[in-house]
């Protein structure tokens, strides 16, 4: 068999559950949809409300909420309480991830007043936000005043706190790195009610290092300062199509942002925006964007699309337009161009609703788009909730970039999901070693993308029904899911934590390091008080016993030396 056969599988018995799923479409139209429009209207007046504001009324404001939580956090019996995390309803969180911890005995903390920008320093060129304020409230403020975070996630849901203490890409991500590589300094609430601040060169700097990726599990974060950079009113995007196999895919993607002669960091060189969509083993089309002026874009001859309007097709069937017409060149308006995929879900909103992308659902109902995540996870029911894990992918890999071509070849042997969404980030080589990092010995290779100091590394985003799903064969999800584990452990490869995981701790320790990381949280007193990353990302309920082990801090010691920061 061919690296690109798929194995043959028997067909797989049609279940009640495939029923609920495939009628689903009348609860989302007549239930989820009304109400997700109504939430985003409110959520709208609400932040609305909040610009309002003076700056100074909105950080004393904030100063009142942070000492609620000291209050909180100092209320807790270690005995009896259990451990602590935020009151946030388990199908609020926009991941895919069971949020199983909180259906143990645990210790709740209320931080849902933490959703307003507190200051938008145009000297500094820093955003200082608090952890609840998500990309559609931040781009609202910034983009009229034509600055933005130097990464902006697509998701106008996906919030500040999320991105930091979990994961977050973007196309500029090729330039700046991780969503949390983007932020200058982190206000924390310790364990011991400290409230802190955290920079990469001040008391708390192993602090700084160790939040990024850490869950929410070394403290709670209450604001931010992120770094904002300049940009101009529209993003000059080219399609470029691309047609060979899966390694040949893989080179053109990235020959789209990465200089073969080395020149990563030239801007004359390097876009400012990158992605690419694999639609079949053979097909995809390369994006590159360029910020471009009002006046440049309005210029005779050049064509702009307003993506944003409820009506327009779908970002990524727009895009696979350029398969068939060739290399074309738009106009996008830049904050429309942030949220392209938002309104379709990339394209999980063809599985949710199949006939919403046709003209007439998006000129009638389109303006009601997207449904909310944690709606849909708030209607589903167990049933359909178990379904959507042994028969929906939903994973990023994060993997070299030169090892894209062989991940490509994996997902479609192991999973045949498409489209296929890749889009590259670098990894900085820290001055400590952090839960993720670079290769050992990267810079000496100097592959394409690389430099001396950070490794290009590539978001793989697998997300729709495998190919046998759709076949109506046998489909083992946390099987392959596994396998995809394995597969990134020995290719040095990491799984955001977001999604569902089959990680065991051994396997987790593996996968992430764990030096760093624990020495923070026995010297800020996180052990006990709050959830480790794995406890918090395991799959399945937690026992009352796992629960007393992590209040007494009876946990096994992960394989990696905890006594004090590993130099890197």
């Amino acid at each position: 068999m061919s690296d690109l056969e798929t194995p043959l599988r028997p067909k797989r018995k049609t279940a009640i559950v495939d029923f609920l799923v495939q009628f689903r479409w009348i609860v989302v139209i007549f239930v989820v949809l009304p109400i997700s429009f109504t939430i985003y209207f409110l959520t709208y007046l609400g932040d609305v409300r909040s610009e309002m504001k003076s700056y100074k009324r909105r950080q004393k404001e904030h100063d009142e909420n942070v000492q609620k939580v000291v209050k909180r956090l100092k209320e807790r019996n270690p005995s009896k309480d259990g451990l602590v995390c935020t009151a946030r309803k388990p199908w609020i969180a926009v991941g895919m991830r069971n949020v199983d911890y909180k259906r143990a005995r645990h210790f709740e903390v209320d931080l849902s007043a933490f959703r307003n920008v507190l200051e938008i320093d145009r000297e500094r060129m820093i955003a200082k936000v608090e952890p609840l304020v998500n990309m559609g409230q931040i781009t609202r403020v910034t983009v009229p005043l034509n600055l933005a975070l130097a990464v902006v996630a697509e998701f106008d849901d996906l919030t500040v706190g999320g991105l930091i203490n979990g994961y977050g890409i973007e196309g500029s991500s090729h330039i700046y790195g991780l969503f949390s590589d983007t932020v200058v300094a982190y206000e924390i609430v310790l364990a011991d009610g400290r409230v802190v601040r955290a920079t990469k060169d001040n008391e708390y700097s192993d602090l700084f290092y160790a939040i990024p990726w850490s869950q929410g599990t070394l403290g709670f974060l209450v604001s931010a300062e992120i770094k904002l950079i300049p940009i101009k009113e529209y993003m000059r995007l080219t399609y470029k199509p691309v047609v060979g196999n899966l390694q040949e895919i893989a080179q053109a993607y990235s020959d789209s942002f990465a200089p073969r002669d080395g020149d990563q960091d030239n801007p004359e060189k390097v876009p400012d925006f990158v992605e690419t969509m694999i639609y079949t083993p053979t097909e995809a089309v390369c994006m590159t964007g360029r910020y471009a002026s009002k006046e440049e874009a309005k210029k005779k001859g050049n064509v702009i699309n307003e993506v944003g309007w409820w009506f327009k097709p779908w970002f990524y069937q727009h895009a696979q337009k350029a398969l068939k017409k060739g290399e074309f060149v738009e106009y996008i308006p830049t904050r429309e161009y942030y949220h392209r995929h938002t309104r379709s879900i990339y394209w999980e909103g063809k599985l949710i609703l199949p006939f919403a992308d046709q003209w007439w659902f998006r000129f009638f109902l389109g303006w009601m788009m997207p449904p909310k995540i944690s709606l849909l996870k708030a209607t589903q029911g167990e049933a359909i909730r178990n379904y959507y894990h042994d028969m929906h992918v939903i994973q990023d890999m994060l993997v070299p970039l030169h090892k894209v071509g062989n991940a490509l070849e994996w997902v479609h042997h192991e999973m045949e999901v498409y489209p296929i969404w890749l889009c590259p980030h670098r990894m900085y080589k820290s001055p400590i070693k952090t839960m993720i990092y670079t290769e050992p010995g990267f810079e000496h290779h100097r592959r394409q993308g690389d430099t001396h100091y950070s490794q290009m590394y590539t978001d793989v985003g697998v997300y729709y029904a495998p190919g046998p799903v759709l076949r109506g064969e046998v489909f083992d999800g946390s099987e392959a899911v596994r396998r995809m584990e394995s597969w990134l452990i020995e290719n040095h490869g990491f799984q955001p934590q977001y999604a569902v995981s089959e990680l065991d701790e051994k396997n987790f320790w593996r996968m992430f390091d764990a030096g760093h990381y624990e020495y923070c949280r026995r010297k800020y007193g996180a052990v006990g008080t709050f959830m480790s990353v794995y406890y918090k990302s395991k799959k399945g309920r937690k026992t009352e016993k796992e629960v007393q082990e992590a209040e007494q801090a009876i946990v096994e010691t992960p394989s990696a030396e905890v006594d004090e920061p590993v130099d890197y």
